[in-house]
């Protein structure tokens, strides 16, 4: 089996806060208590929890954006991953076209190669006269296109995709799962977080369950999706357990 591309172990994320005016006395919650798992090259992970279950600040730490307050993350020497999420380093006064522009270099294009791709970015975007307006103008659904059809046509060693196809007309939503698909047939590397167990089930080979900060399973991703949706059915405490033995 080749070597892991990403190596996280035991990771956790504690958000601080301060008490008082001047009173130095600091608290704060454990958003990630104990996460590990490895991310090898071609392989798609889900991963699947509720709102408030960590699974953004897990990406934010595969990201580089932040460092774990315990436990370690380990990179393979030049890996540059990429976060996949709506209105990261977007700016509302500037029109859609400049933030396409924008958001492809911080996601590691160069200019020329983003202005080169605008053509394409409008038309899957299905923006229309829209992307020459201010994205202060747009809906949460066409700033999802946006985000979505820049950022395919950059090209990371590993996606990280925040929640991006969730939010949508059900026609864009279906067009992206397509173009993200045919992406990952092509061996490229990704991870997915949702709390929508079809959508894992559907993009991923492999999937785990963050409850509560905690990395409860970890497998593939069609049991894990159906064992997460009947606990979210039945609103009981999940059980930890392992695919992988």
């Amino acid at each position: 089996m080749n070597e892991p591309l990403l190596t996280v172990r035991e990771a956790g994320v504690c958000y601080r806060r301060a008490h008082g005016f001047f009173k130095g006395r600091r608290s704060g919650f454990w958003a990630l208590k104990s996460v590990s798992f490895d991310l090898r090259q071609g392989e798609t992970l889900g991963v699947l929890g509720r709102n408030g279950a960590g699974r953004s600040t897990l990406m934010r730490v595969l990201a580089g954006i932040i460092l774990p307050d315990r436990g370690t993350i380990a990179a393979r020497p030049g890996l540059r991953t990429t976060l996949l999420s709506i209105g990261v380093g977007s700016h509302a006064t500037l029109s859609g076209r400049q933030n396409a522009i924008l958001n492809g270099m911080m996601l590691g294009a160069t200019r020329d190669e983003m202005v080169r791709s605008l053509e394409r970015i409008k038309e899957f975007s299905e923006l229309g006269d829209f992307f020459e307006e201010p994205i202060y103008t747009y809906s949460s659904g066409m700033h999802a296109r946006l985000g979505f059809a820049t950022a395919m046509e950059v090209d990371p060693d590993v996606m990280l995709i925040d929640e991006m196809l969730s939010v949508g007309d059900s026609h864009f939503i279906e067009k992206s799962g397509n173009a993200l698909m045919e992406r990952l047939r092509s061996g490229k590397t990704a991870v997915l977080i949702s709390h929508n167990a079809a959508t894992i089930g559907r993009l991923c080979s492999r999937a785990i369950w963050i409850e509560d900060g905690v990395a409860i399973a970890d497998g593939d991703a069609g049991e894990i999706g159906r064992r997460y949706e009947e606990a979210m059915s039945t609103r009981h405490a999940p059980t930890v357990f392992d695919e992988k033995g």
